[in-house]
This record gives C-alpha cells, structure tokens and sequence, in this order.
C-alpha cells in the first residue's frame, strides 16, 4: 500500500498528508522513538525544578540519566541547599531554576530535532502524527501522553508531581509545566501545543485522547485511547467500539487529493459507495452507518485516522441512529463530520440530503449511475453463472456472490437468498415449484404470460442500452383478471419459477389498517423490500387495495382514496415484478390499466382443456379406476382448474379412506361436495346417471 507524502510539522506548516497502512500488517513493531527520549527529558526536568520550587536540594547533570524511577533520581541529584534571609532564598531557588532550564536546554533541544527528524519518516509513530495532520507541537504532546502510559517508570515521576494526587496520568496542569508556560495568553495557541488536548483539539478530534470532563481544570486526566497504544505496538485488533457493520472498500483510481467531503446519491448503494470513493481525496475507505453513541463515532474517526482511511457514511440504511427520520445527518453526525475535517468523508444516500442537514464545510454533490451489473462484474463475481439470467443491480450482484459458493454455485438459489430478512416478516413466501407444464391454457394466453417473463429479463437491455424510459422504474406489472380457480395465482407461481425467484404473497390482514398513514406505511416497507430482494409480489384479490376512488362524502372516504392515490404512485417506482390478481376487473381503478404492462384474461376452460386439466388432477402413480371416464367428466361439467384440482383431491382422499381405488363413485361424491361449494344445482344434464 503506497504511502502518502508528508512533511515535518511545525504550528506553521501545513498539515502533512495522511498515510494508508495495509491490512496484512497495520503497522511494524515500534523502537523506542524520539517523542519517548523527549518526554523522558521533560518529565526529569520538572523534578528537578519541582525540588526547587518545594526547597529541596538539587544537582544538574551534563547529561541526565534515562528514565530514571523517581527515589533513584532525586537521591542521586541531592545537594545541600543553603540558609539565608527569605529574598535570598527565592534568589537561590530563581538561579537554580535557571541552571536547570540550562542543564537541559541542550539535551531537549537535541531530542526535539529528532522527533522533527522522526516526523519525516515512515515510523509508526510518524504515520499516526501524519493521518491526524498533527503539527510537531501536537506530535510532541501525544508522544508524552504515550509515553507516561507506557513506561511505569514515567507514571511514578508523574505521581510524584501531582503531590500526592493518585493519578500517574499526565493532567493538565502538569502538561502545562511540561511543555511551556501556561495558556492564558492566547485562545488556542499557547506555544505549547496544550491546544492538541482542547475540546476542538487535533488529538481529541481525531479520537486520539480523552480528557476528564470533571473536577478543577488542572487536575483533569488526559488519557491515550488504547487503540492507539496498540497501534504503536503492531497490533491490529478490532477496536470493539467501532460500528457493528464495517467494511472496506478501495477505491479504483486516486481521486481529487482536495476533495475532503463528498455528499453522493442515487439509488443503487453499490454504485453510490463507487461514485464516491473514487472521487474523493482517499484510495481507502470505511464503511459504516452513522454510529450511535459518541463512543462510536471517536472509535470510527480514530479508526479512519489510524489506517490512514476515508469514511463512507451511509446515511439511510436501516436502523441508522446518527440520522434523523427521512436520512438527513443528525446533530452529532454534523458535529463529527465538522471537527474530524482531517478526514476524508463521502455521504452516502438514497436522495439528496437537505441542505440545511450538511455540515458547515465546502462539500461536493454528485449523483450516481443506477446502471445494472456489467459482464465483467459477472465474470468477477458470479464466475460460471449465466450473464444477465436475472437483472440484478450493482450492489444485489454483490450480495449474490456470497451466497453462490454456499449453495453450490446455484444462481437461482443464491439470488432467492436475497429474500430472506424483512420481507418475510411482511408478506407470505412462496417457494414456486409449477412450472409450465402444470398450466393448461390457450397459447395466446401463454404468450401473454410468456411477455411478463420476457420483459423482466430484458428491461436491462430495452431499458438501458436502448435508452426506452417509459416510467418512473423499469419494473414489471401485470393484472390477471378473470373467474375464480382459472389459474391466475397459480400463473403467478410460475413466472416466479421460470424467473428463479421466490413469490411473495401480500397478506392484506396485516397491510391494511384502521389507522390513518398505518397502510400505506406498511406497504413502503414491502415495496422497499421486495425492490432490495428482487422477488415476485403477487396481490391476490386485488381490487380490495387497488379499487376505484369514490366521491368524498365523509371523512373515511377521503382517506380511502389517499391509500389508492399512493398505491398509483408507489406501483410506478416500483423495480421489481407486481402481480394483481382480480375475480372483478371493472372494480379496479382506470387509473391503474394505464400502468399495467401485461393484462391478462383467464376465462373458464374449454372442453379440450377441461380434459387436460382432468389428466393433470390424477397424479400417474395415483391408483386411478378403470371406470373413470375422463372425457365424459370433461365434456359434462363446466368447472374451472381450481375446482377440477380440487375434486380430483377429495376423490383421493375418500378412496384413500376405503382402502381401495379411486373409482367414479368417488370422483362423482367429490363433484357433488364442490357444487355444494360453489353453490350450484345439479341437474342432469351433468350428472345423469349419477344424480342421486
């Protein structure tokens, strides 16, 4: 993985550029550093002037000892202080601070050019100061901090210094002594590099460093998030408060170095997250939702940082926290997105985000292509499966693909998987397994059929490269109209079967509710599920939801033809197949055949087809009587597919249960109990000799 360039920082100089690391090693295992001998340096000199200061004795060393625990130290500096008037003291104590500050003027100069020196590198510590855009002020800071917590030795020098306060974490007093004078003379640049550790701070915003957001400000800790520790110590291990979901994604081509926040919609996510990252300044990216807390959001900043990555927020996938209802940006996700400017940032959404939900930055806002899946994304990805069998989009090719190897490289059963999860819990799975040849109907009807199967897996082709954009979406619906049991559910079936795709039948009991918006609410969540798992939604008895608007003569009135308004308008951007079914075509709304692609009419069966209905309703192993007249029962009784299907089953069933074959007695008892069903005399033009 290439590494970025940098430059040594300065509070002058710019921000260096960040640095990608690789996921096969993070970072190398780190030698003890500039920033550790510096911060030693430090440490010992504030003893000693600490020694001064409560009126202790005190020696200078040319060249003072490496980390030294404090009794060893103190012990081996002691001198004798001398007595005098009170003036003279403070003169004595004054020309003793000077001499240590001279004692160590030279050592800690020497060790500041080499952490410059270090800065310039590619050392791990070099990596983590460049990706935060540290300058050498900062970087000196965190070095400090780092090293107290890695060196127990520096913990007990820390301890000594509070005076007796427990903690062996630096404080903010105590930083203020070790690395300058105090900051009240400036907002923000004290000189310092105390600024690194304000709320608003290169450390903090970068989710280097957390400060105690209690008791007196001097005595408030600063500490080193261990993720950084571990960092610097080669390890690579999941930070456990990063976001439940993350990914990587790597960008095909470097993108605009100056481009730090890209806000990019469309409606494949895929195609989003590509858009994107390969326009904006990062070759590597997170990916996660918007975190919930704001442990999560100082985890995935520190992540971003440490890798030397980008983020790519994606802004309305479900369940989404960070974000406010309709996919705008939250209060802290605009907060986090407004510090954290050292990283590179790409929002990700299905529509374009508010303005007034965007951080108060510069951003740029592109729209990405909802293009389906390429053959070389089909080679890459779902290699020996037919190209283009089923249309899927740049981001459901990519959720196929893990699925392919687990079901044997079945393409069919890998697409089905996209089903599983919300929609089962929204509408009734169907596994199809008619296929054409349980279907006896006329070939014009066939062919007609036949056009819905056509038009789904070519829309890709008529839609795309030919350019044929005749609605909102390039879905797929058809209305199957005609008599009960003349094979319009069971039509449905196997155009879902033809397709390798599940069917899912809308359960109108759980859709429709009494409370206003709770329908029409419950639908989205159906349609935007079916259009991410690529299914086949059936509405049997369709006129029920898509029925004819009426006049406005109460309030329940109006309401009702709002749920058939949405429905037109959801019906039109819908992606996928939509099946209507109806018993009654003139009750549906005119407005609807407008949007119909394929109308089919399903009317009861001719004799020849009766007959071959007749054959398909005895199975060949089924223990069928020499006595059944099947062309007799086809010619006599008018009945559709359903009705003959069901006959043939309660024939079965009764012959079944006198342990014999199924005979015309049975076929006969079986008629009688479906007229009674359906309500209808017998008469003896039908059943003739067995009427009684």
């Amino acid at each position: 993985m290439p590494i970025g360039s940098r430059s040594a920082g300065t509070s002058t100089r710019r921000a260096p550029a960040a640095k990608a690391a690789s996921d096969a090693a993070l970072f190398p295992a780190q030698p003890v550093g500039a920033w550790r001998r510096l911060a030693e340096l430090l440490l010992q000199r504030e003893v000693l002037a600490a020694r001064v200061r409560r009126g202790g004795p005190v020696a200078l060393a040319a060249e003072p000892a490496r980390g030294p625990e404090v009794d060893r130290l103190v012990e081996s500096l002691l001198l004798d202080g001398t007595g005098g008037s009170l003036d003279d003291t403070l003169a004595a104590r004054r020309r003793r601070l000077d001499e240590v500050d001279a004692g160590f003027a030279d050592p800690v100069a020497s060790a500041r050019r080499a952490l410059d020196d270090e800065l310039s590198g590619d050392g791990v510590f070099a990596i983590l100061a460049a990706n935060a855009g540290l300058d050498r002020k900062a970087a000196e800071m965190l070095g400090l901090l780092v090293a107290v917590e890695l060196d127990l030795s520096l913990q007990r020098l820390a301890a000594w210094l509070h005076d007796g306060a427990p903690s062996r974490r630096l404080t903010l007093g105590l930083l203020t002594r070790l690395t300058g004078s105090p900051p009240a003379t400036g907002a923000g640049d004290d000189g310092t590099g105390l600024a690194a550790v304000a709320p608003e701070g290169a450390l903090v915003r970068a989710g280097y460093v957390t400060v105690d957001d209690d008791g007196p400000w001097a005595d408030r800790t600063v500490a080193v998030e261990p993720a950084v520790i571990w960092a610097l110590l080669g390890d690579r291990s999941r930070d456990p408060d990063l976001p439940a979901e993350l990914d990587i994604h790597l960008a095909a081509e470097p993108g605009d170095r100056r481009l730090r926040l890209v806000a990019v919609h469309g409606g494949d996510r895929w195609r989003r997250r590509q858009t994107g990252a390969d326009a904006a300044g990062a070759t590597r990216y997170l990916v996660a939702a918007a975190p919930a807390t704001e442990r999560a959001w100082r985890a995935l900043v520190r992540e971003a940082t440490i890798r030397g990555c980008g983020v790519v927020l994606e802004v309305d996938r479900p369940g989404d926290a960070g974000t406010a209802w309709g996919g705008a940006l939250g209060p802290e996700a605009r907060r986090w997105l407004e510090r954290a400017s050292h990283v590179v940032w790409v929002l990700s959404s299905t529509a374009q985000l508010p303005l007034d939900s965007l951080p108060r930055r510069p951003w740029r806002e592109l729209e990405a292509s909802d293009e389906p899946a390429g053959p070389d994304e089909w080679a890459e990805l779902l290699p020996g499966a037919e190209v283009g069998r089923h249309p899927l989009s740049a981001d459901q090719i990519r959720q196929v693909s893990r699925a392919y190897g687990a079901v044997g490289g079945d393409l069919d059963a890998a697409v089905r998987r996209l089903a599983s999860g919300a929609i089962d819990r929204l509408a009734r799975r169907v596994r199809p397994r008619r296929t054409w040849d349980d279907l006896v109907l006329p070939a014009g009807r066939r062919a007609e059929l036949a056009e819905v199967v056509s038009r789904y897996r070519h829309r890709a082709l008529v839609h795309g490269t030919w350019g044929y954009r005749l609605g909102q979406a390039n879905g797929v619906v058809a209305l199957f109209h005609g008599p009960s049991g003349t094979g319009k559910t069971l039509s449905a079936e196997i155009i879902a079967h033809d397709l390798g795709l599940d069917l899912f039948t809308i359960d109108l009991s759980a859709m429709v509710s009494k409370y206003i918006g709770e329908t029409e609410k419950n639908l989205e969540e159906v349609f935007d599920a079916a259009s991410a798992a690529n299914v086949v939604l059936l509405f049997d008895e369709a006129d029920s939801l898509f029925g004819k608007r009426s006049e406005v003569n109460e309030a329940k009135d109006r309401y009702a033809n709002i749920e058939v308004s949405y429905l037109l308008q959801r019906i039109e951007r819908y992606e996928g197949i939509a099946i209507l079914t109806t018993n009654l075509l003139k009750n549906i709304d005119q407005a609807f055949l407008r949007r119909i692609d394929v109308l089919a009419e399903f009317a009861l069966p001719e004799p020849d087809e009766r007959l071959a209905l007749w054959r398909l309703g005895f199975p060949p192993t089924a223990p069928l009587g020499a006595d059944v007249d099947l062309e007799a029962l086809a010619d006599r009784f008018k009945l559709a597919g359903g009705n003959i299907h069901s006959v043939c089953l309660t024939a079965a069933f009764l012959a079944a249960e006198a342990g014999g074959v199924i005979t015309m007695t049975e076929v006969v008892e079986g008629l009688k109990r479906e007229y009674a069903k359906l309500g209808r005399l017998r008469t003896t033009e039908e059943f003739g000799p067995w009427l009684s």
